[in-house]
């Protein structure tokens, strides 16, 4: 992997993490289109260890006072929320654990599924079109199905943001607060699934190794995409222009079907 082609797809999965288009999805149509569409382990650990810091800037406000009140010790608002996102993980972390090699089965260069899987979160985003314009609260029911709509994002193809926030809209939570909650839930996914990866990295000595100027480009580049993509996703959710991916999302699930109906890649 050259460096150009690190900084693409690094640039790629920055973006995708947090606009509901599917980064699992781009980066299988990224690595096809490339002619890169086997996993290489360590490029994955450090795009998204740098997509994870990216979360951590943008709600390093919200992280320390969650942390802080998890210290003292108390049961309020924000050691409820913490209970909340905690709930949340419980159901793709065991997707993750037990069903593994299920999941890493669809990842394999397969354009024709990534494209069905585009159009399913097309199908998601225009719903949101028909939510309850409610304001309400995330509560421990709506954290659980949340959760388990984040399940369906272990699909390339399926958008893990557009799935989770358009739930959490079809359930009556507030834009902003849907928007927050689904962004900060990521982080034990991807924190647990980097753990994972790891421990795989370490047991496995024959993973391919890149080299240290495309792994430090892809990281730079999947960063300062995915501050971009997290800031520029809190404004659309607020303004209520989340539909406008369904579009972009059939445009390219149906050319990506085509492509790989016709093996045209």
């Amino acid at each position: 992997m050259t460096w150009i082609e690190a900084l693409i797809l690094g640039i790629i999965q920055g973006l995708t993490e947090f606009l509901p288009v599917s980064s699992s999805g781009h980066l299988e149509l990224g690595a096809a289109w490339l002619n890169h569409e086997e996993e290489n382990l360590t490029f994955s650990i450090i795009v998204h260890g740098a997509t994870f810091l990216s979360i951590l800037v943008v709600f390093r406000k919200d992280i320390a006072n969650l942390i802080a009140s998890f210290f003292r010790f108390e049961w309020n608002e924000e050691t409820k929320f913490i209970m909340l996102l905690l709930i949340s993980a419980v159901p793709v972390g065991i997707v993750g654990v037990f069903f593994k090699g299920n999941v890493e089965s669809f990842f394999d260069g397969n354009v024709l599924l990534v494209g069905f899987m585009l159009l399913v979160t097309a199908t998601l985003l225009f719903l949101t079109k028909f939510a309850p314009p409610k304001k309400g609260e995330v509560t421990l029911k709506k954290a659980i199905l949340i959760g388990i709509a984040q399940t369906l994002a272990v699909l390339p193809g399926i958008s893990r943001s557009g799935a989770t926030i358009s739930t959490a809209l079809y359930l009556g939570v507030d834009r902003e607060k849907a928007t927050r909650f689904s962004f900060l839930m990521v982080l034990i996914p991807i924190f647990g699934a980097s753990f994972l990866e790891v421990l795989d990295l370490a047991k496995d000595s024959t993973e391919s190794q890149i080299g240290v100027l495309p792994l430090a480009v892809g990281a730079i580049g999947a960063f300062f995409a995915g501050l971009f993509a997290c800031k520029a996703m809190l404004n659309i959710v607020k303004k209520g222009k989340i539909i406008y991916f369904s579009v972009y999302c059939l445009v390219i699930g149906l050319s990506a079907i085509i492509i790989g109906y016709f093996n045209l890649i």
